[in-house]
């Protein structure tokens, strides 16, 4: 645009020409782009790359791109600050602060009670309690040894009677069970007195096991011509010259003598149920089962203690099988709930409990609530059996 021309009229059209004279005196094509003189500009990318870093002065007209960084105010020490007691919320605690090894680590030392104090209370007088289910592979055998081991090393004396002819509670206690060794048949048809037939469990202390063979499977029949034939393993349990806190009955699959023999026994029915709607289907059964050995044999019998067991959180169904339970047995129901978990299935390939196996693992921590819930139940409500 001329200096003459009015502001705001556009600059007019010059027709194209063979050539324009440049101020060099040379000759360029028409559509070629013009090189305007590039004295009093600067080549800010080539002075980025050859000219030395060297610091620039602030100027009055700052970059566009330029972005102001605020100063951080000095914080000033407050009464917030200068208390000692003080504590942020942004502070994280202990338990969000420690790795989850180091928590484990807790647990398992928690659980292992590796000082042997009583740390479960010990109740006034021997509580027998039969874990029975008529329906197989709810984790009768596994919650029986799991608890068993857990009461025992917080300082109960524990005895587990093996009534199932797999022998499976014998195997998760490391306890010889082998054709010939003295079991539970030998108790219940030759009347040989418990005490010469109990195994001391090895590594945990003040834990017992009568194991069972292969030979009890044949009891059932045997048993039918015997006096007394229903009050056979009471005899025996009452017998023992031994004081125990805690009897555990290990009761097999089904609703023969075997199992009636345990809740003869036992004052105290524990039922583990799976979270699956089988397990509430042949529960009735059971509880009728229980009520007639109640009215004819023992009437001292009662549903002390329900345990949902393979509880898997991410289905509707075990929240609807535990809502189910728990409104038709209330209190009766443990507030730990056993969660599905690998650590519990493997622990029996070793030999081994869970709570020895993986002591921080889930399943572990779940049946050492479990325990430790019976036993201050059992403090609350003693349970009336002759010491």
């Amino acid at each position: 645009m001329s200096r003459d021309e009015p502001a705001g009229q556009p600059a007019p059209v010059e027709p194209p020409t063979a050539g324009r004279r440049t101020p060099e005196g040379l000759t360029r094509p028409v559509n070629a782009p013009e090189v305007r003189p590039t004295s009093g500009r600067r080549n800010t990318a080539a002075a980025v790359r050859f000219e030395p870093a060297v610091p620039h002065q602030p100027t009055a007209a700052a970059p566009r791109d330029a972005v102001a960084v605020p100063e951080v105010p000095t914080e000033s020490p407050t009464a917030a600050t200068s208390d000692p007691t003080y504590v942020s919320r942004e502070t994280p605690t202990r338990e969000e602060d420690d790795p989850p090894l180091a928590m484990e680590a807790m647990r398992a030392v928690q659980i292992l009670n590796p000082s042997g104090e009583v740390t479960m209370p010990r109740p006034d007088r021997t509580r027998v309690m039969c874990v029975a289910n008529q329906k197989g592979g709810v984790g009768k055998t596994t919650t029986t040894v799991n608890l068993a081991v857990a009461l025992a090393l917080h300082g109960n004396r524990v005895l587990v009677v093996d009534l199932d002819p797999q022998g499976n509670a014998s195997t998760g206690l490391n306890v010889p069970h082998h054709t010939g060794v003295p079991d539970v048949y030998d108790c219940l048809i030759n009347s040989v007195p418990l005490s010469e037939v109990a195994q001391a469990v090895e590594g945990i202390p003040n834990l017992w096991c009568v194991p069972a063979t292969i030979d009890l499977a044949g009891a059932e029949i045997e048993l039918v011509s015997v006096v007394a034939r229903e009050s056979r393993l009471d005899r025996a349990i009452t017998a023992y010259p031994g004081q125990f806190d805690y009897v555990f009955i290990d009761c097999p699959p089904s609703l023969g003598l075997l199992t009636v023999n345990a809740l003869v026994a036992a004052q105290e029915v524990l039922i583990p149920i799976q979270c699956e709607y089988y397990a509430l289907e042949g529960l009735n059964q059971l509880i009728n089962n229980i009520n007639l050995v109640r009215q004819h044999l023992n009437p001292k019998l009662d549903v002390s203690t329900i345990l949902l067991t393979m509880y898997d959180r991410r289905t509707r169904l075990a929240d609807a099988v535990e809502q189910d339970v728990r409104n038709h047995f209330g209190d009766k129901v443990l507030q730990a709930v056993i969660p599905r978990n690998v650590r519990v299935s493997e622990a029996p390939s070793y030999g081994q409990s869970v709570m020895t196996y993986d002591p921080g693992s889930r399943g572990a921590t779940s049946y050492f609530e479990a325990a430790q819930e019976i036993a201050e139940r059992g403090v609350k409500e003693p349970v009336g059996r002759n010491a």
